[in-house]
């Protein structure tokens, strides 16, 4: 049983890896812009630096504005996955929840071995394939196939008599279509990813921006080092928030799982039912 307690505590405890995620992150990024600019500070004569001030603060601009659209093209398109992913998830959990409603009305000899095969699928998602869409896995994915295909033949074997039977028969078909698709969706979802090529434009971008910090004429380190940290902690934290959410099934701040755990909640709870002596 979900007690609140379980969920304020799992709540924390997301919490403190987000945090301690974005901390090393944000730590690295840090590190590196402040060692760089010691060196270049170090090295090159400030006179130097001075003389090309303008053509360096025309160059940042320029290349500030572009990495700055291609970093808020890339959020955007990872927030937009993320959310697709969440919606098939509570999509695939919702439509399972019906087609359990629809077949409950239907006789035993259908609804007993349809309650075991939803159980079996719904321990399936939360216990394996979790996991394997983390890891982007598919050897796992097609045991919950097997499972569909066999609450199918289960479905296909049943022959209406009545004329409710039949209503609550066609029903339960059209939701299985539809628990179907929603789970391809998952599925497909859990495996895209940003590109490699993408990714190498988004951390050398990061690189060459905050480097572009180093070559501008401020007297003072400190505050030179306050700029410099500044614009590497923003850009490393905004790319830490698109890796996170590039891996929606096994970030820190992942897709929920509480749909299927209250879809699995309920069949739990129905096992329980028909496990009892008619009275």
């Amino acid at each position: 049983m979900f007690h609140l307690a379980d969920g304020v505590t799992a709540r924390a405890n997301r919490t403190f890896r987000t945090l301690r995620s974005i901390a090393a992150w944000v730590g690295v990024a840090l590190l590196g812009a402040l060692l760089g600019l010691w060196l270049v500070r170090r090295w090159v004569p400030l006179p130097l630096i001075q003389n090309a001030s303008d053509a360096v603060g025309n160059y940042l601009q320029t290349l500030g504005t572009i990495y700055a659209v291609l970093l808020a093209f890339v959020v955007f398109v990872v927030w937009q996955q993320f959310n697709d992913a969440r919606a098939h998830v509570e999509r695939e959990a919702n439509d399972l929840l019906d087609l359990i409603r629809c077949v409950k009305g239907l006789p035993d000899p259908i609804w007993r071995p349809f309650l075991h095969g939803a159980m079996s699928y719904v321990t399936l998602v939360l216990v394996e394939e979790w996991p394997a869409m983390a890891a982007c896995s598919q050897a796992p994915l097609e045991r919950g196939s097997q499972l569909l295909a066999e609450i199918w033949e289960i479905l296909l074997g049943f022959e209406p008599a009545s004329e409710g039977h039949k209503a609550l028969y066609a029903e339960a078909l059209v939701r299985f279509n539809d628990l179907s698709d929603a789970r391809m969706n998952r599925l497909v979802s859990s495996r895209l990813r940003i590109p490699l090529a993408l990714r190498l434009l988004l951390y050398t971008g990061a690189v060459m921006t905050i480097a572009s910090m180093w070559l501008f004429a401020v007297d003072s380190f400190a505050i030179h080092a306050i700029m410099t940290s500044a614009l590497a902690g923003s850009i490393s934290h905004v790319l830490y928030v698109i890796s996170d959410l590039d891996d929606c099934f096994d970030g820190n701040w992942q897709v929920p799982r509480s749909q299927f755990e209250h879809v699995g909640a309920t069949l739990a709870e129905l096992v329980s039912r028909a496990a009892q002596p008619a009275t």
